[in-house]
Parts: structure tokens; C-alpha cells; sequence
């Protein structure tokens, strides 16, 4: 079992995004000329998961977009962020995450709808975060023109480390509560 584990590691390690169990399957199968049960590989999976569990790593196996994948552990945060602060070029702009945030919660949805929801024009932001595969073209709308329409990609899951779009926070998260002058009434 050790030796199916090592290879399972290896995979979930190599893996540029999170690698889903059937995936793993195909490459043991390919590997081993022979069909690795499912159940086999998510025992390896979990006991990876448990082995990386330990103080002794900095890392941890994390479930996200339907697979697995290695990342740090939050206790860590600080000297990643520092990293992370170092490569700010990489990072997105307040109008990507805004545009982005309006795509995440409005998708599908044309270039000229965030544009109106935003204020202003999109055309480079959009560009950018298609360049940065954050969001993809999902079609073109029956609206007159046939403008493209834009939702998220399995790169922005990745990105922000969530496994479904439901995982979203969502807008009443955010309402903070309005200012009352005086006293509230309690029920006697």
C-alpha cells in the first residue's frame, strides 16, 4: 500500500491544479497496465491527508475544485505573505477583484452588464483577467449583437481555494448593520 501511496503523493505534488481521484486513476492504470479501484486510491489519498496532518510539515492535502492538491498551512500565512507582498505584480488590481467579484456572483454575463453595474469601462480589466485565466468565454448572448458572455473558470476556484460556487460568501455576509439612535425594545 505504501507503494500506491507514494505514487498517489507524487501526483497530487506534480499536479499543476487540484488532481480529481479519476485522474489519478487513469495515470496508475496507464503506470501499472491494470485498473486501480477507487476505493484504493481514496485510502491512500486519506492517509496522506492524516501523514501531512502532523506538525513535522508545513504542508497539507486539501480538498478544492473536486481534487486534491497540496498547500500551505495556515500557520504559515505570515511568511507566504511576504512572498506573496514581494510578487504584488502578480497580484489583481481593486478593479479585477471588482470586476471579478461581479462575474463570480452575476455569471453568466455580458462585458456591457458589468459595465453597467461598475460605472465604467471593463474592456482592459476583462482582458486581463481572461490573459490571468480567471474567467472564460461561456458563449454569446441572444441579446442584439450577440455579445460574449463571461463566467468564472476552474482556475479561479483554484485561486481563491473554494470547491463549488456555493462556497461563495454571500452578499448579506457583507451587510453591516445600520446605525440606530436610542434604545432597542425588548420583549418583557
Amino acid at each position: 500500500m505504501d507503494f500506491l501511496q507514494n505514487h498517489v503523493e507524487a501526483l497530487i505534488f506534480c499536479s499543476p491544479q487540484p488532481i480529481k481521484v479519476i485522474e489519478i486513476q487513469s495515470c496508475l492504470a496507464e503506470m501499472f497496465d491494470a485498473d486501480v479501484p477507487e476505493k484504493d486510491v481514496e485510502h491512500a489519498v486519506q492517509a496522506l491527508t492524516e501523514k501531512y496532518q502532523s506538525d513535522d510539515y508545513s504542508i497539507e492535502i486539501s480538498k478544492s475544485n473536486g481534487g486534491f492538491q497540496f498547500l500551505t498551512k495556515p500557520a504559515y500565512q505570515a511568511s507566504i505573505g511576504i512572498m506573496l507582498k514581494q510578487q504584488s505584480k502578480k497580484r489583481l488590481s481593486t478593479s479585477a477583484l471588482e470586476t471579478l467579484s461581479i462575474i463570480a456572483y452575476k455569471q453568466p454575463i455580458t462585458k456591457s452588464e458589468i459595465e453597467q453595474i461598475r460605472g465604467v469601462n471593463c474592456d482592459y480589466t476583462v482582458q486581463r483577467l481572461l490573459e490571468k485565466e480567471l474567467i472564460e468565454i461561456k458563449g454569446k448572448s441572444d441579446a442584439v449583437g450577440r455579445p460574449i458572455i463571461y463566467g468564472t473558470s476552474n482556475k479561479f476556484m483554484e485561486y481563491f481555494g473554494i470547491n463549488d460556487l456555493k462556497d461563495l460568501p454571500t452578499p448579506k455576509d457583507f451587510v453591516e448593520e445600520e446605525n440606530k439612535i436610542g434604545e432597542e425594545e425588548k420583549d418583557n
